[in-house]
């Protein structure tokens, strides 16, 4: 694997993965704000998504690919913050774009 992961991701760009960890909502500089339209623009296919399931309780899942079709739960990933569930996606996106987990 070169420097870079997927579609020019640096994955030692750990400042970016520490930017967002610390601020996962609001402002972002414009770096991680690129990064983050990167990693929402991914494929539908297997994107991990949040599901709000009720008021104050997020949930992880991925999508089918399929428009309209059927979303995969993952029930065993419940969040009570919106800050530590979108860390959560942003740290399986990130995963998925350098092959690296952070270290974090």
């Amino acid at each position: 694997m070169t420097d870079h992961g997927q579609a020019g991701v640096d994955p030692f760009r750990m400042d970016l993965v520490e930017e967002f960890r610390h601020r996962p909502i609001g402002a972002h500089s414009g770096d991680l704000q690129r990064l983050l339209n990167l990693m929402r623009g991914e494929p539908l296919k297997g994107k991990y998504v949040l599901v709000c399931a009720k008021p104050g309780t997020w949930m992880l899942a991925q999508l089918s690919g399929v428009r309209g079709g059927p979303v995969s739960m993952m029930e065993h990933e419940v969040f009570h913050s919106r800050e530590q569930a979108e860390w959560a996606v942003f740290k399986l996106r990130w995963r998925r774009l350098t092959g690296r987990q952070p270290d974090f």
